[in-house]
């Protein structure tokens, strides 16, 4: 069957008017309108498309690439808002819409809102949700401390920055590990610190221990080639100063240059840090 909003890869059945029809192995057909139709084609090959309703209603297919799928999340600009509901860009010609009592708080046009992307199961129309919180579900979480993970940044809260875990869960980065400017929708690698018996999940951007030395390593290694092979920071310097040049914490910092000394890659001056090329 087609799957709506969500990439479905389907074979080209033949070349009408008013574009490419499409098909999968159950009978099912959709339209690939003129203007995504590839310049290179033969019949019966298989070309990977985006399926949703147009303005129409229509089930009808794109080569277009939205800026979230079916159930993930997205950070999405407001086009428009009417008495209905407000209407969000996500990359395609008809917008996403989102009803008045899926706003977590009344959107404006212009501004840009965190929503889930899913199937109204009534009108079988995609639309968005800014009540994130319900779609994510704690109760069962297979992660393991030092795990990897996706973070996708929802929103501060006094202890830290609340984060949507692999597009499942909410887990929190305190405030003590964040050393780089945060907004909501960005999105970044993290690794988690802990999951607490209540399903809660404790989280840090920075890899644990001995595990964080090769990656701040290297990162302090490209801003000493960006900046002439010589910072004027060192082990000594305040934590605020090595926070704004590094995005680290002073002692991860103190444990990459230490790494780099020993690597005889860096020497360590009394008034600052040097590369050895």
């Amino acid at each position: 069957m087609l799957n709506l909003g969500v990439y479905n890869t389907l074979k080209i059945l033949r070349d009408r008017e008013p574009g490419l029809f499409l098909g999968d192995d159950d009978g099912n057909e959709v339209l690939l309108p003129n203007k995504y139709v590839p310049e290179e084609f033969e019949i019966g090959d298989e070309i990977k498309v985006f399926v949703y309703l147009d303005s129409s209603e229509r089930i009808v297919s794109t080569t277009l690439e939205p800026y979230g799928t079916l159930n993930t999340f997205a950070y999405l600009k407001c086009t428009s808002v009417s008495d209905i509901g407000a209407f969000l860009d996500w990359g395609l010609e008809k917008d996403l819409f989102v009803p008045f009592k899926e706003q977590a708080f009344k959107m404006k046009a212009g501004g840009w809102y965190l929503v889930y992307i899913y199937l109204d199961e009534e009108t079988n129309r995609l639309v968005g949700s800014s009540k994130t919180k319900k779609y994510l579900d704690n109760s069962l979480v297979l992660l393991s401390s030092y795990d990897e993970v996706d973070l996708i940044a929802s929103h501060p809260s006094p202890q830290g920055w609340n984060m949507i875990v692999n597009q499942k869960h909410l887990g929190l980065v305190y405030e003590d590990e964040i050393f780089q400017k945060m907004t909501v929708g960005d999105q970044m690698k993290g690794f988690v610190k802990k999951v607490r018996p209540d399903g809660k999940i404790d989280l840090t951007l920075q890899r644990h221990g001995y595990r964080s030395i090769e990656p701040n390593a290297e990162q302090i290694l490209k801003e000493l080639r960006a900046s002439g092979g010589f910072i004027d920071i060192n082990d000594k310097s305040a934590p605020e100063d090595i926070k704004e040049v590094f995005q680290l914490s002073k002692k991860s910092f103190k444990k990459a240059i230490g790494s780099l000394y020993k690597a005889r890659k860096i020497t360590i001056e009394k008034d600052g840090i040097r590369i050895v090329e």
